[in-house]
């Protein structure tokens, strides 16, 4: 059985929550409301709070993007995160990276974010893996809809289960790093919390 070092992405590989940046970004580009802000800047605070319906705000979140291509979305993240995120990737992060990598222990992404924004980071860095929030999409285009469970909270359990049962992980042996409530589920679940 190998060990893993799973890592949450919003303030601990990067130095801020990216999701609020994203928010930001798609308002100056005039894709969402100044309701639109206020709605997601409240969902922010009660996520980082762990008092959000995750999957009922996933939905509005996703709402705004029924109907784009996903090759559109995967697009956009890839662009926004070389011109605005890449440079907040944590100090710590990197150093964090290479003592698992020394130690020969899988480096992997876990988190609730999309499933573009984990496929940038995860290339950035050099990630062994990435297990996200994912979207349902079809015929390349995105129905508005979440696929469950999401990796928040004990989803990001299961989802982390399902990863180390197909590679042969052992929990028992393995790291999480967060800076968040939400993720006490995953901190109880390795044997090495952070």
């Amino acid at each position: 059985m190998r060990t893993a070092a799973f890592f949450d992405l919003d303030r601990t590989l990067l130095t801020v929550n990216s999701g609020a940046l994203w928010v930001q970004r798609e308002r100056r580009l005039k894709r969402i409301t100044l309701r639109q802000v206020a709605e997601a800047t409240m969902m922010l605070i009660a996520y980082r709070l762990s008092l959000v319906d995750i999957e009922a705000s996933m939905r509005k979140a996703l709402a705004v993007y029924r109907g784009e291509r996903e090759e559109t979305l995967a697009r956009w993240t890839r662009e926004w995160f070389d011109l605005e995120i890449k440079h907040l990737v944590a100090a710590g992060a990197r150093r964090a990276l290479d003592e698992h990598r020394r130690a020969g222990d899988l480096c992997v992404l876990l988190t609730s974010s999309s499933p573009y924004m984990a496929r940038v980071v995860s290339e950035e860095l050099t990630l062994d893996a990435w297990i996200a929030s994912t979207y349902e999409v079809r015929g390349g285009v995105l129905t508005g809809e979440p696929v469950l469970p999401l990796c928040y909270g004990s989803g990001k359990v299961a989802l982390a289960e399902r990863y180390a049962r197909e590679v042969g992980v052992d929990l028992s042996r393995s790291y999480f790093y967060t800076d968040s409530f939400t993720d006490l589920p995953m901190l109880l679940s390795v044997g090495r919390p952070r």
